[in-house]
């Protein structure tokens, strides 16, 4: 449409919407939808009608009017509101259906009957700050309107709208005159009982916001987190709101902390989306929406030659970020809590420091609380599958007292994880990586794996068990592609060090012993506890030829396994070692003990 095309004109807009919608949509669809129908039926459409609106468009929990005078949008918008107060006196605040307004004075773009423009905007964002069952009033509204009608407003200041650049001076409309000039009392959505939060993350996703001015950037911007809601779904140990839920919020100015209390999350991720020449950016954040603290922010950039491409992209980056970032955080979360109130959950969550700690105290005390967790919740898949791994890195360390006895309780614990859900990818990926090591049945192995990283390709702890499972089983170059996906999906991994060991000893097997050593010397420096790092350097720097510098890799070695043989390793990974000839050749060349 071309400049001279466009149609403007300057009208009062107002914009009505439900507070709470999702929370009363989750409690009863049926019943609030047939409740809104009748509204809007016997009340709402008839009072814009009478004050001579016209409504320009609707959405599931909203609409959008303009009227040609102020003072109607104001009389209008009362009507409905002390109407909607009369109805609610004896409806429970938690079943109470109220709306939010907000009205301006603007000019507008029209095309093909809506309108568009920043008067809309403005209008939509004073709705965002109105209180449930309130109206908020633009300084250039209520000039429009004081004197002219009965209507009395309270003065809130200048407040910073969302997207809009400079603070705007608002009024609060006071639906009864006799009322009292305070600040009204926080309504239904907020003095309601909200949803209890999972006992696990629970994340929402927002609708990024189109900066971009270019309309056709709302589809793509949709689409992107619709696969980044998609995504994080796949993740088993994340309660993730649905996309219907989240894009309630749609074009709204959004409090972070009452989306945390009417969705019934601690995370909330929201975003923008900015297009300029043939050139995407996307910011987006994680915030803590309990205490409206930001956990992490990054920025992606991509061309639109393929949008496809680049929403898998930008999916992908701001995935692999979230998922590690909010685990953390519910480590540091849970070792905060009193040790009297603990669940399950809690105690699995104060297991993880002790288990990245890859030292025998450690596992031994992540172990033990994983058993405790079990204790409390025997069908808790997430406790038998650490456990089961706890037990995995007994023998692969070589502290297994009794050798059968940890394999038998491998067994036991994955068989578990798998009977209470068989489509957890960690628990598939790590399953199919003790079949490899453990058993000659490697086709099992890669299939258990496979499925692993199909179910959840975001997922890089499956990549890593499948890369390992692949190194036992004899495919080096396949080991090492699986590696290197799961260190792009998470550079910061506080157990990188055991990804790059895994590396190393695939580079030995394909003779890039160069390959090996650095990588093997980047794991040491992240821990200096986990001998199989030593293992490989001290291999692959003999394949090398590198005497001094094996000397002091097998030193390390030895302090930390004093009873290290040659043959009892081989015999704790006999299967492994039947495909991993060049690791066993160049341990021998360092000339450690047989």
């Amino acid at each position: 449409m071309t400049d001279e095309n466009l149609q403007r004109r300057l009208t009062a807009i107002l914009v009505l919407d439900v507070a709470g919608y999702s929370r009363l949509m989750g409690a009863d669809e049926e019943g609030t939808l047939a409740q809104l129908k009748t509204l809007r039926k016997t009340l709402v459409d008839p009072t814009i009608g009478a004050h001579r609106g016209r409504i320009v468009k609707t959405t599931g929990d909203g609409m959008l009017v303009e009227f040609a005078s102020a003072v109607d949008a104001a009389r209008g918008a009362a009507e409905v509101q002390r109407a909607m107060a009369t109805q609610n006196i004896n409806v429970p605040q938690d079943k109470r259906i109220e709306f939010r307004i907000g009205i301006h004075v603007g000019d507008i773009i029209i095309d093909d009957n809506d309108i568009f423009g920043d008067g809309v905007n403005i209008a939509a964002r004073l709705e965002g700050i109105a209180e449930p069952g309130g109206i908020c009033v633009s300084d250039d509204a209520q000039r429009q309107i004081r004197g002219k009608t009965e209507l009395a407003f309270d003065d809130m200041g200048p407040q910073s709208l969302k997207n809009i650049a400079e603070p705007m001076r608002a009024w609060r409309l006071q639906i009864d005159k006799n009322s009292p000039s305070t600040l009204p009392k926080r309504a239904a959505a907020e003095t309601a009982q909200p949803p209890a939060l999972p006992d696990k993350p629970s994340i929402a996703v927002l609708p990024f916001q189109n900066m971009s001015g270019d309309p056709e950037q709302e589809y793509f911007a949709d689409g992107m987190v619709e696969e980044i809601i998609t995504a994080l779904s796949r993740f088993k140990s994340l309660f993730v709101i649905a996309r219907n839920s989240s894009f309630t919020y749609k074009g709204k100015a959004v409090d972070i902390k009452q989306v945390g209390r009417e969705l019934g999350v601690r995370y909330v991720v929201e975003g923008s989306v900015r297009k300029a020449a043939e050139t995407v950016r996307i910011a987006g954040q994680l915030i803590d929406a309990t205490t409206g603290a930001h956990l992490w922010a990054d920025r992606f950039e991509g061309k639109l030659d393929d949008v496809f491409a680049l929403q898998d992209k930008i999916t992908e980056g701001v995935v692999s970020a979230i998922a590690p970032t909010v685990y953390k955080a519910e480590i540091d979360l849970a070792a905060r809590r009193r040790p009297t109130n603990l669940s399950a959950y809690d105690l699995c969550l104060r297991a993880q420091p002790h288990f990245y700690s890859m030292t025998r105290e450690g596992l031994a005390e992540a172990l033990q609380l994983a058993h405790r967790a079990l204790e409390l919740d025997p069908r808790y898949g997430f406790a038998a599958f650490q456990a089961g791994s706890c037990h995995i890195f007994n023998i692969t360390q070589g502290w297994a007292h009794d050798l059968n006895r940890e394999i038998g309780e491998v067994t036991r614990l994955l068989s578990l994880a798998l009977s209470i859900d068989e489509n957890d990818p960690d628990v598939l990926a790590t399953a199919g990586c003790a079949t490899s090591f453990l058993t000659e049945d490697f086709a099992t192995a890669a299939e258990m794996v496979d499925r692993a990283v199909a179910l959840n390709p975001n997922s890089a702890f499956a990549w890593n068990q499948r890369g390992q499972a692949y190194l036992f089983g004899g495919q080096a170059a396949e080991a090492l592609r699986s590696f290197e996906r799961s260190i792009r999906l998470n550079p910061l991994d506080p157990m990188l060090y055991m990804t790059l060991a895994g590396m190393g000893i695939a580079f030995i097997e394909l003779r890039r012993f160069d390959e090996a050593v650095a990588v093997a010397r980047k794991a040491a420096r992240q821990n200096q506890t986990y001998a199989t790092t030593y293992r490989c350097l001290a291999s692959a720097l003999a394949h090398l030829g590198r005497e001094a510098e094996v000397q002091k890799a097998v030193s390390r070695l030895l302090e930390l396994e004093p009873n290290f043989r040659i043959s009892e390793w081989v015999k704790r990974g006999a299967q492994w070692h039947r495909h991993n000839k060049l690791m066993i050749e160049g341990i021998r060349k360092a000339g450690l003990p047989e």
